[in-house]
């Protein structure tokens, strides 16, 4: 069963601007309130995906090292992951060990970024997803300028929506 969820960052919450917009936009989209540390994150994250396939995820700063995580123990039900200035540094060097994801990834993120600089995610997801398109953009961590006018509909297009 095919699933799209966004995933927000660690400070946000599913009332958050990004939030807004695909439930504007993608009214099935999955749009899932997380608290608490990471591993209660993930457990949440587990159960809200279970049992399902062909899973489209975008996840935003910390939301982007969860759907990272989530894709690493389950790269066989993800069908596309959509990063946005994702917290990969927290992951360190240790992803140089791990076989590389093969998941198509878009990943967006600000020149400007000065919650967690592009410098140090870049090699990080390198190293970690081999079918990669990392996109640099001239914005902040938020990508307030950038996030609209990401193709969107193309990036979560499923077979079930078209």
């Amino acid at each position: 069963m095919t699933a799209i969820i966004f995933i927000h960052g660690l400070e946000s919450s599913n009332q958050g601007t990004k939030s807004v917009f695909f439930r504007e936009r993608f009214p099935d989209m999955m749009l899932p309130n997380f608290t608490g540390s990471l591993d209660v994150r993930m457990q949440k994250l587990d159960r809200l995906l279970k049992g399902k396939t062909d899973i489209r995820m975008v996840g935003s700063s910390f939301g982007g090292l969860m759907a990272a995580i989530f894709t690493m123990r389950n790269e066989f039900r993800v069908d596309r992951l959509v990063l946005l200035a994702p917290a990969l540094n927290l992951l360190g060097h240790s992803v140089r060990d791990i076989r590389k994801i093969g998941v198509p990834v878009s990943l967006y993120h600000g020149t400007n970024d000065r919650v967690i600089p592009v410098d140090k995610v870049r090699a990080v997801a390198r190293d970690l997803f081999s079918d990669l398109a990392f996109h640099e953009v001239e914005d902040d961590h938020f990508l307030h300028h950038t996030f609209k006018t990401i193709p969107w509909e193309r990036l979560l297009k499923t077979s079930d929506t078209g």
